[in-house]
């Protein structure tokens, strides 16, 4: 008997970085009200940050989103695809923290940074591997 992947092992990391997009918004939205900032971030530092860090995000996970899809549809054991969504969403939790606490260069942007790079690695390798197989 085959056993045909329907993407769920995605699912999981999609739904994820789904809730964490949310968070990311609703933190912007917190910081307009709190400030009275309909549009913009009129230079208050604290708004500016979680606009960027939602900015940041909505940058990265699109594409790691569909790298996990790709490699779970292409068949790739769910473990495969389990591992690079944990590398990708540890580091764009990781960088959102680091991007939320400080403007400045800081240690959980720079590991957020290199997670998300080797989550990007990791399903470019991966994927291609599904592809030539």
């Amino acid at each position: 008997m085959e056993v045909i992947n329907l993407g769920h092992a995605a699912a999981l990391w999609v739904g994820l970085h789904i809730l964490l997009m949310l968070v990311l918004s609703a933190l912007v939205t917190r910081q307009r009200q709190k400030h009275k900032i309909p549009f913009g971030d009129e230079g208050v530092p604290e708004l500016a940050r979680a606009i960027r860090a939602f900015g940041n995000a909505s940058e990265y996970v699109p594409v790691g989103m569909a790298g996990l899809i790709v490699l779970d549809l292409a068949g790739a054991a769910p473990l495969l695809v389990h591992v690079g969504g944990f590398i990708l969403f540890a580091g764009r939790v990781t960088h959102a923290v680091g991007m939320s606490n400080s403007g400045e260069a800081s240690v959980p942007r720079a590991i957020g940074m290199t997670m998300t790079w080797a989550a990007y690695v990791y399903l470019i390798a991966a994927t291609l591997f599904f592809a030539i197989i």
